[in-house]
């Protein structure tokens, strides 16, 4: 079977671009990405064993994937993903990004690919009570363009009924260390902060709010089950290893870095919302996700493990 991954220099496809070798059922993986982010550290030292193809592609143009045959699966994580930052850039990510899935959608339907898409716990915005995947749209509040744009996503991909096999998975947070990390999520930016004896800044109001988190490990977890297992029903499913406070959050940091400066402040963020997601349903599937976070947050500190102050 051939797998392609857009996206493959990000934090989450650098990850699967890495450990692809442990999807038996995958015997060649054609990688592209924009290189937008300069992460071309993600394409350094790559296993002989994964059987990686790297093109240079522009996934937001039409025929940018149009010399590709025999394509099996599609992993598509290419995207502009920072949330915080697309406000006053709605027009450019909403542009970005639904033209890279258009581009996808229609490799798909040509090639008869399964895709795996990726949408985001963050279309869930503020609630009250645990939310699941049967939350009627007039109950989402995505309080991001980010967010809205996922929603117009998974819209999209419903349009397309039988003429496509997918599943979307809503992750939450992805925390955890891979060539292509980034820092501005909480958890890996807390753990930045942390190991280069920084002050933590965390926002009052937020403290005790609780958000759902996916580790690497459990994300690649998704992608192997949906390919070994051939899962592609054309349904949405959260995806998180759990929900977690930010206080929460610290003290597992704490447990590796004792001595962290946490400064509590009043100023406001975007973002700054409770919500609690449930994940039964992909578990009643035969997926269950479990990480603490534990170890990613070690792996994470440890990145900066000789670094001195």
């Amino acid at each position: 079977m051939n797998l392609l991954i857009t996206g493959c220099c990000g934090h989450i496809g650098s990850y699967i671009s890495e450990n692809i070798h442990k999807i038996k059922k995958i015997k060649k993986t054609i990688i592209v990405d924009n290189i937008k982010s300069n992460r071309f550290c993600s394409l350094f030292n790559l296993k002989k064993k994964n059987n990686l193809n790297f093109f240079l592609r522009d996934v937001s143009k039409p025929k940018s994937l149009k010399d590709f045959k025999k394509i099996d699966y599609v992993i598509h994580l290419a995207s502009m993903t920072n949330a915080e930052k697309s406000f006053g850039k709605e027009s450019e990510m909403y542009r970005n990004n639904i033209d890279c899935l258009k581009t996808v959608i229609n490799f798909c339907k040509k090639n008869n690919s399964k895709l795996i898409h990726l949408s985001s716990t963050s279309v869930y915005g503020k609630q009250t009570k645990i939310v699941d995947e049967t939350c009627e749209k007039k109950y989402l509040k995505p309080q991001s363009p980010y967010a809205d744009i996922k929603l117009i996503e998974e819209k999209m991909l419903k349009k397309e009924g039988k003429k496509l096999k997918y599943n979307t998975y809503r992750f939450g947070t992805i925390s955890g260390v891979s060539s292509g990390i980034r820092f501005h999520t909480a958890v890996n930016k807390f753990c930045l902060n942390a190991a280069i004896n920084e002050d933590v800044n965390v926002y009052k109001t937020a403290l005790n709010q609780y958000r759902p988190y996916l580790s690497l490990r459990d994300a690649f977890k998704v992608f192997k089950f949906s390919i070994e297992k051939d899962f592609f029903n054309n349904d949405i499913y959260n995806a998180l290893s759990g929900n977690y406070t930010v206080n929460q959050i610290l003290k597992k940091i704490k447990k590796f870095k004792k001595n962290i400066k946490i400064s509590y402040v009043n100023s406001p963020i975007m973002n700054q919302l409770s919500y609690h997601v449930d994940k039964t349903k992909l578990s009643n599937r035969g997926l269950t996700l479990s990480s603490n976070l534990d170890n990613e947050i070690n792996d994470t500190l440890n990145l900066f493990k000789n670094t001195k102050k």
